[in-house]
């Protein structure tokens, strides 16, 4: 830290201001021309649109007020740590606090820097069963650094240089993130979307039978085990596992014969357990080591019928199929599907298991090349977030410099 920066609790120079929700079940508050602001619309630096305005009587009849334009908000509870400021004056919810200083002594800019570097900190803070939230006395307590206004600008200058220079490199490399995802979804789209000689169109119950799943009794889930219950939430969006971690579900109790899955097994996720699941296919791994829940169909092929599983799996993951497999869903509160519906499902295919094989290994060695270059694009994302976060906790201890940012970003956008 500088020796001659001075450290004081936020709340001596800052006055923070909170939100409020108006009454929902008075629709005429949510036609006004106020924007008003909740932490689904901080989604950047500078908070420029809100999803819902409101009207002047909502904000007189509820607790939220209107933010001038160009005021620092941080979210203390959704979206713990998050920072932004207002392009307009901003109504805001009550899980959202404004921090605007008491004289000209503080920089908003520098203000908004700083809240991004202690962002870890106030979210290490959080306390919560389900969401996390911090009190405002410990928003207050928060050490601001209070260098001279003079020396406020130039930080900020500093580290807008080099985040500007920082996010160019992170839009392209998103950019090139999304081309790799787009360039295997349309040549795998394209081979189950066109008309290819030889190949049938049927209904998927033509090829298979579709098997429930069996009711493990949830009071025999334990923390490890032998067995892994498979669930909806067991699957990735795009097929495949994913990893639950602390939420995986293991299994102690008696298991009824047929329900232990084998290595290949082919299974669906007939339950809409999270956004995007409804439908998604999974292909077991490995034999005896998970068990076939009720939410999941299993495939049964026909012993008349060449299938081959990695065919399939990519044709069940196309947007066709899985827009097919969302119409057939219903119930209010969790969308589920049935094995009947599912099998009245259109398909395309080869007969012949050897022409199967040979689109399925086309398509899996572009999957596997698309996850390669995820992956480095993924670690380069990772890596520019830690270069922001260093170059921000070095400008508030006092350390920064022109030059030394400029090498560190020539060497990170390299």
């Amino acid at each position: 830290m500088r020796s001659n920066w001075t450290y004081k609790p936020l709340g001596d120079v800052c006055d923070v201001v909170g939100g409020g929700t108006p009454s929902k079940r008075n629709s005429a508050f949510y036609e006004g021309s106020i924007p008003w602001a909740t932490v689904r619309d901080m989604r950047g630096e500078v908070l420029y649109s809100t999803e819902f305005r409101i009207s002047e009587d909502a904000v007189k009849s509820s607790s939220t007020k209107v933010m001038p334009s160009g005021s620092v908000v941080i979210a203390t509870r959704v979206g713990l740590g998050k920072a932004c400021l207002l392009a307009q004056d901003t109504a805001i919810n009550q899980d959202l606090r404004a921090v605007i200083p008491k004289s000209d002594k503080v920089d908003t800019r520098f203000l908004l820097r700083w809240f991004q570097s202690v962002s870890d900190k106030i979210v290490s803070e959080g306390t919560g069963a389900t969401v996390k939230g911090v009190k405002l006395p410990f928003i207050k307590s928060l050490q601001l650094p209070m260098p001279s206004p003079g020396e406020q600008k130039r930080i900020v200058a500093i580290l807008d240089e080099a985040f500007a220079g920082i996010d160019t490199v992170v839009a392209n490399t998103e950019k090139n993130l999304a081309n790799v995802r787009e360039i295997f979804e349309s040549y795998r789209d394209d081979i189950f979307g066109s008309q290819v000689e030889g190949w049938h169109s049927v209904d998927l119950g033509e090829l298979c039978t579709i098997k429930h799943g069996f009711a493990f009794k949830s009071e025999f889930f334990t923390t490890e085990g032998d067995y892994i219950v498979l669930t909806p939430g067991s699957f990735w969006e795009h097929g495949g596992f994913r990893d639950q971690g602390k939420k995986t579900k293991y299994y102690e109790g008696e298991i009824p014969d047929g329900y232990i899955l084998e290595k290949e097994d082919f299974l669906f996720a007939m339950t809409e357990q999270a956004a995007g699941l409804l439908g998604s296919s999974l292909i077991v791994p490995e034999p005896n080591r998970y068990l076939h829940n009720q939410r999941l169909g299993l495939i049964q092929v026909k012993e008349s019928v060449e299938w081959h599983n990695d065919f399939f799996f990519h044709q069940f993951n196309t947007p066709t199929f899985r827009a097919a497999v969302q119409a057939t869903a219903s119930g209010a509160k969790v969308r589920h599907t049935s094995p009947k519906k599912l099998c009245a499902i259109s398909v395309v295919y080869p007969t012949s298991q050897e022409e199967q094989a040979s689109v399925a290994n086309k398509l899996n060695a572009l999957w596997e090349e698309r996850q390669r270059l995820e992956a480095i694009y993924r670690q380069k994302l990772t890596a520019l977030a830690e270069l922001k976060q260093s170059l921000l906790q070095k400008a508030f201890s006092g350390e920064l410099t022109a030059s030394e940012v400029e090498a560190a970003v020539e060497e990170a956008t390299a």
